[in-house]
């Protein structure tokens, strides 16, 4: 999006910190994933916290830097992307605006959507398994409560080894400082030289410099503008609905049944894509396949020629009766062509 405003050091330095928090949170996930024995439904999980403590504190660094809080790496890498878009005046920028303004809201909620639902509120792993896994033992005679449905017994989630732990808290650091020490010299202070250049009608990010007063000051000015507020919106809106009020969100989804549906197939994105583009490669990869492959080079070129051979290798045979009468003629009428065309040459 900044990209199509002429904001291409503002896209490269949201590439830069995006690498760091977006990394970390694919990890943070993976460590959950790991302790939850390959479980990744967030419904099966919460009070993760306090057996995952590394990856909670992580993953939280992952979601603030995500969403864009104050301080953090995405912060700034976010805001000035929403700046940037906000000071163009192409056609679709202000479309392009609200957009971005909006998602600032839907991602912040989805973000702690996660991280509530899976380190908060109450432990949804185990119960049912664990109720399963003593009718289970007691069938076959063996009530000592170590087997349940997924063959981990009692056992609470813990915390990773350091293989999985370290490449998080590295990750982290920059997602927290790295935007303090960027944003200067890659959208201000030349650090591309001249690599890239901009028309001075479309230098979005030079009319944003002219107020830039290091990264002290440009988090003060994004406090006095909405989208801080509206990612925080976005968090206690999560919060609500699933810390606490969690029985909310099953009942919002009943009401909504038809908007739910859409919203949870995604707009049916998945669905017109595979009728139209999946199945029309599909649709054209048969026809070449028929056309070129069956028709063309099995049919005519490889069939083909074993028919032609075939068919002359039936005419020859003919010829080869294995009568000697049959060859003595042949050669006579053969030596009388030869002698007429001798004759009348």
């Amino acid at each position: 999006m900044v990209l199509a405003v002429s904001g291409y050091l503002c896209s490269l330095f949201h590439l830069i910190t995006h690498a760091f928090f977006k990394a970390l949170l694919f990890l943070a996930a993976g460590s959950v994933i790991i302790a939850m024995h390959h479980e990744q439904d967030m419904r099966k999980m919460g009070g993760l916290k306090k057996y995952l403590p590394i990856t909670y504190w992580t993953c939280l660094i992952g979601s603030l830097a995500l969403i864009g809080f104050p301080g953090t790496s995405g912060f700034f890498s976010k805001d000035a992307l929403i700046e940037a878009v906000h000071e163009s005046h192409i056609w679709g920028a202000t479309y392009a605006y609200w957009c971005v303004f909006l998602g600032v809201f839907v991602t912040a909620f989805y973000s702690f959507r996660l991280v509530f639902m899976t380190f908060h509120g109450e432990e949804r792993f185990g119960h049912r398994d664990h109720h399963e896994a003593h009718g289970h033992d007691e069938h076959h005679g063996h009530g000592d409560g170590h087997g349940d449905a997924h063959g981990h017994g009692d056992h609470k989630p813990h915390e990773n080894p350091w293989v999985v732990w370290v490449p998080l808290v590295l990750l982290a650091i920059p997602s927290l400082f790295i935007g303090w020490f960027t944003i200067g010299p890659v959208l201000f202070g030349g650090y591309f030289g001249n690599a890239i250049f901009v028309a001075e009608h479309h230098d979005v990010l030079g009319h944003i410099g002219e107020e830039f007063h290091g990264p002290a000051g440009f988090l003060l000015h994004a406090l006095k503008d909405i989208p801080v507020y509206l990612a925080l919106s976005g968090v206690l809106a999560a919060w609500y609905l699933y810390i606490k009020r969690p029985d909310l969100p099953g009942k919002i989804a009943g009401k909504f049944s038809g908007l739910y549906k859409v919203l949870a197939n995604k707009f049916y994105f998945d669905e017109a894509y595979q009728a139209m583009f999946a199945a029309g490669s599909r649709n054209l990869g048969t026809a070449l396949w028929r056309v070129g492959d069956v028709a063309l080079i099995d049919g005519a070129m490889v069939n083909g020629s074993a028919r032609v051979v075939g068919w002359v290798s039936g005419l020859l045979r003919r010829l080869q009766s294995g009568y000697l009468y049959h060859y003595a003629f042949a050669m006579i009428i053969g030596l009388s062509v030869l002698l007429a065309w001798y004759v009348l040459r």
